[in-house]
């Protein structure tokens, strides 16, 4: 990317936008920042040697304009019709729930994910991880604002859980399973923002830090589809081991540092009183623990050549190692950070 000038022009313009927008004052503002966020963001998506670059630049093209449109014509409305913008969450849950939507149609969440996958499917894994974790972080702070605890949102996060946990059991892609993972989350990180500020902050660090260990690996290994796993066998058991661990973080098992962010949104759901809502969340993410079991069975369950866990000497890029380094501290982070929580 560092090589292709245009490609970093307009890498350091997709960041421009979200700052644009997580630092507005106002909601057009907010929107311009959106725009630019888009506009840097296709270029960076299409790629000659992949055909399905240009259907899913299209797709992503299509939704981000139609959530777009509906954004600036809520805020428009909302301007228009009442005079001080706070009176707009108190006076008009219409036009509140037409802003918290096409939010939520910008960033992926059910029940507005249809065009999720299917782009996910067509992008390289760089871009992939983009898709998943930079280009959540505005549509999530402007949600931020604008989000409460009611029925609406309530229900959001329950269709993302269950979309993200029944979506992702009849992928064999595992681009396509990494994205139904990522509208899981999402449900996680919504039920996060209504907590508070600090804990979607934190949830989302952890999950862009998991999320960019497993996605530099596979694609240190050229590996995109799940029968692909099999092949496996011809890896050390030392990065085998590392890979699917950070796998079972993301799904958030402990003792793994997954498992950090899911406990403080328990704890704090369950002195709320929402007993149901967190038990229905708890109950999907196993089922994500599933397909994340059924990817990590083939390369545990077949046998290595080598009995001895010796640390490979392969030479890989640069991304391997750092996916490595991340994997190591997955796989000890909820003790570290325990011990940091209570501490501090």
């Amino acid at each position: 990317m560092f090589n292709n000038p245009t490609k970093l022009l307009f890498t350091l313009t997709l960041m421009s936008g979200t700052m644009i927008s997580i630092s507005a004052n106002s909601w057009f503002g907010a929107w311009i920042g959106l725009e630019i966020n888009l506009l840097s963001f296709i270029p960076l998506m299409t790629n000659t040697s992949n055909l399905m670059t240009t259907e899913a630049s299209l797709k992503y093209f299509l939704t981000q304009a139609l959530a777009s449109a509906t954004l600036l014509f809520a805020v428009i409305f909302a301007a228009l019709t009442f005079s001080i913008p706070s009176t707009l969450l108190t006076w008009n849950p219409f036009l509140n729930s037409l802003i918290t939507s096409s939010l939520l149609l910008k960033m992926g969440a059910a029940p507005f994910h249809f065009w999720f996958p299917g782009v996910m499917e067509g992008l390289t894994w760089l871009n992939g991880f983009l898709l998943m974790t930079w280009q959540k972080i505005a549509p999530l702070m402007l949600l931020s604002y604008n989000l409460a605890l009611n029925t609406f949102s309530t229900l959001i996060i329950i269709i993302s859980v269950l979309v993200g946990s029944i979506g992702g059991l009849n992928q064999t892609s595992l681009r396509k399973i990494l994205a139904y993972s990522s509208i899981n989350h999402l449900g996680w990180l919504i039920a996060a923002i209504i907590i508070g500020e600090n804990y979607w902050n934190i949830y989302f660090i952890v999950y862009t830090f998991l999320t960019a260990a497993i996605i530099f690996m596979l694609q240190a290994f050229g590996v995109s589809h799940l029968n692909q796993t099999f092949t496996f066998n011809s890896i050390p058991p030392v990065i085998k081991f590392a890979l699917f661990s950070s796998l079972l973080s993301l799904g958030g098992l402990p003792p793994f540092l997954g498992f950090f962010p899911k406990w403080i949104i328990i704890q704090n759901l369950t002195n709320s009183s929402m007993i149901m809502t967190i038990t229905l969340m708890v109950t999907m993410t196993l089922i994500t623990l599933f397909y994340y079991l059924r990817i990590g069975f083939g390369a545990f369950m077949l046998a290595y050549p080598e009995n001895l866990w010796i640390f490979p000497t392969l030479k890989m890029n640069p991304s391997f190692y750092f996916s490595l380094i991340f994997m190591l501290i997955s796989t000890l982070g909820l003790p570290l950070s325990s011990l940091i929580f209570h501490l501090l």
